[in-house]
């Protein structure tokens, strides 16, 4: 597989894709370990000169102000130490793959002073399939300095790492894959772990989720408004221009492109309910927000974000606050927003289509109707699942409580957002599997001929699951369905 390039042109989410969930490896571009060693002649310069320099001759949040002389290793090994308080359920391996890119590409841009040599370990490391057991838990969002000691302890040859499906000592990984620690020296234990790389790992994989989950909401919601006779005006090119809402425009193309037919259908009615008539405004909403977090996202992939900053063309360092993520969370608590109201109208169609005889359909999708449940009872799954979204989707970057004695007054709870926003999808995906069924569902019981795209979506969900006859477990179905949505097995 050919390397992914890093530190020469910018890094997308669908590169983190690659490195995370498909093995790419990576290298550096030509140039970065030259950019490095400028970065690291200019940081020994300037800490020569006397200049107090964060993290480096001095201590770390409420020890700002405590002068850091002698053993310049000693100190970067206790600043690693002294951070490694984070706690709960490992990161995925997926996601610290993620996260060793993120730091890797950020690392690249030369603004830390880092050794070069350090950097070299890491992309080896990665390379070679060792991967540090990182907490997931223990970060506010000013740099995610606990979750990340692990990937430095990593390089010093400390800490549990996952090497060859097993949990080992990280001494005993690196030697087995003929890697060697690494020696800290001044500030190179503050460059590994201050950044906000965990935020920006997972975010660009829950992105990347969030953009597949997209694609499937569209096809089911296109099935239901074919299944349902849906006026087809509400997707006329100039109704669209008459708004230009950003996203809007592509949403209204998009369900266009899957309902296009040589022979579309007289419209049942001249106005169908909000959850069907507003899809272009909702779903457009939705690729707004989806489009502004990916823009979040690349920024802090490629930005050099460390405090203090070394500008090597400059030969200064400066301290900063650049690693600081806010716009990254609010692009994520803002994505959430839009993913729940996109949930909610999707939850609003089931219920339409599970309902009453509204659109000429059996009552709840019963072929053999009287005493029959039909498709009703899973309206209190879609409730349920409706409910977690909107619990998640509550905002949470304001969040926050003064630490450090105040130094550290303000957070942005970046990995919390990121964190909840992916927890949606897996709800909102079995919403999708819910509208999915019930439209394939109104489908063979309407009888009519579907456009080419959406009879095929209509097989898809029969290779799944069997038409609905008598009253059956359809939970079943459900989460049958959703498992194909989730593995890329839909063959639609």
């Amino acid at each position: 597989m050919t390397p992914l390039v890093v530190g020469g042109a910018a890094l997308g989410v669908d590169d983190v894709v690659a490195v995370a969930r498909d093995g790419r490896p990576v290298e550096l571009a030509e140039g970065v370990i030259d950019r490095l060693s400028r970065s690291r002649i200019v940081l020994d310069a300037v800490a020569a000169s006397g200049q107090r320099i964060y993290g480096l001759n001095t201590g770390l949040g409420a020890n700002l102000g405590t002068s850091v002389t002698g053993d310049a290793a000693a100190f970067q090994r206790q600043l690693i130490e002294g951070r490694s308080g984070g706690i709960g359920p490992p990161l995925s391996r997926d996601a610290v793959r993620a996260v060793m890119l993120a730091r890797i590409a950020m690392l690249a841009r030369g603004g830390s002073g880092i050794t070069p040599l350090i950097v070299e370990t890491l992309v080896a490391a990665l390379n070679s399939g060792i991967y540090p057991v990182m907490p997931s838990l223990g970060s506010i969002g000013a740099g995610d300095l606990q979750l990340l000691t692990p990937v430095a302890r990593m390089l010093i040859g400390e800490g549990e790492v996952e090497f060859r499906g097993e949990a080992r000592p990280a001494g005993e990984a690196f030697a087995m894959a003929g890697l060697m620690p690494v020696k800290l020296n001044a500030k190179d234990g503050l460059s590994l772990v201050g950044a906000s790389a965990v935020s920006v790992g997972c975010a660009a994989l829950a992105l990347a989720d969030a953009r597949a989950v997209f694609v499937r909401q569209q096809e089911a919601a296109a099935l239901t408004f074919e299944t349902i006779g849906a006026n087809r005006s509400i997707l006329d090119t100039r109704l669209q221009a008459a708004r230009p809402a950003v996203g809007q425009e592509d949403a209204a193309a998009q369900l266009r492109a899957l309902l296009a037919r040589p022979d579309p259908p007289s419209p049942a009615a001249i106005q169908d309910p909000l959850s069907v008539r507003c899809l272009p405004s909702i779903h457009g909403a939705l690729l707004h927000a989806i489009g502004a977090a990916e823009q979040a996202v690349v920024i802090e992939l490629n930005a050099a974000a460390d405090n203090p900053l070394v500008l090597a063309g400059d030969g200064c360092v400066l301290s900063t606050g650049n690693f600081h993520t806010a716009a990254l969370s609010l692009a994520f608590e803002t994505l959430g927003l839009s993913i729940a109201q996109a949930a909610a109208a999707t939850a609003a169609r089931f219920v339409q289509l599970t309902g009453s005889s509204r659109h000429g359909l059996p009552r709840y999708l019963s072929p053999i109707g009287g005493a029959s449940a039909g498709f009703v009872p899973l309206q209190k799954t879609a409730a349920a699942l409706l409910a977690a979204i909107r619990h998640a989707a509550n905002p949470a970057m304001l969040d926050f409580l003064p630490v450090s004695e105040g130094v550290e007054d303000h957070a942005a709870q970046t990995p919390l957002a990121v964190a909840k926003c992916s927890g949606m999808l897996d709800h909102w995906r079995r919403l999708v599997a819910l509208e999915f069924l019930a439209a394939a569902q109104a489908a063979d019981l309407r009888g009519d001929r579907l456009g080419p795209t959406t009879g095929r979506l209509r097989d898809a969900v029969r290779l799944v699951a069997p038409p609905l006859g008598g009253d059956r477990p359809l939970g079943a179905d459900v989460e049958a369905l959703y498992a194909a949505l989730s593995n890329g097995k839909w063959q639609a």
